[in-house]
């Protein structure tokens, strides 16, 4: 049986968290970097398919590299964060599946319907990316997402020989807290549920 987070931990993974653009000059260890995923790994996905696939840019030669991917408005944020996460999807994902989810024949599923793959990917590197904000603040991190890039060159530029296509793009570090912007207002509870 698991017990409720409490207040402070719900405050710093939800409540308080905000989308960060200015960022400390301050790095982030290699080491962190690995344990992010390690947390983010044993996320849920449908038949535990992970197709997300993660390329951290923590270098000036690969910041650089991104610079043209971006939309203007993304570009000073982007530079000036400690890293920039690729999240990405492996269109052949299903190629894991023998492995990941080895209780039926989950490949065929996808090999034989690439909408369905498709479809799959994204919602489920979505997810993954999702795990990938909740533990940054769980590790003490502040997060940035962003949609504003060029995908097709995003893509060219980084994946030309591989089977990953960019989902988002993700900054990640310690936040300037003074540079903060005041929390937008939220859908209520009856404009965007129902209880049926």
């Amino acid at each position: 049986m698991t017990t409720p987070l409490n207040d402070n931990a719900l405050a710093q993974l939800f409540l308080d968290a905000h989308t960060h653009t200015s960022w400390q000059e301050k790095p982030i260890d290699e080491a962190i970097i690995q344990q992010l995923y390690d947390l983010v790994k044993v996320g849920s996905t449908s038949a535990n398919c992970s197709p997300a696939r993660f390329v951290f840019i923590t270098t000036d030669e690969a910041r650089e590299k991104l610079k043209p991917c971006l939309s203007s408005g993304n570009v000073e944020q982007t530079m000036s964060a400690p890293c920039t996460v690729i999240v990405a999807y492996d269109e052949e994902f299903y190629e894991q599946l023998p492995t990941l989810f080895p209780y039926a024949d989950a490949k065929s599923w996808f090999t034989s319907n690439p909408e369905a793959a498709l479809e799959t990917a994204m919602r489920n590197s979505s997810m993954q990316g999702a795990y990938l904000i909740s533990a940054a603040r769980a590790l003490g991190l502040d997060t940035g997402a962003m949609s504003g890039f060029n995908p097709t060159l995003l893509n060219d530029t980084f994946f030309s020989d591989s089977t990953w296509k960019v989902n988002f793009l993700l900054n990640i570090g310690y936040g300037d807290g003074e540079k903060v912007h005041k929390r937008f207002p939220r859908l209520s509870f009856e404009q965007a549920c129902q209880i049926l």
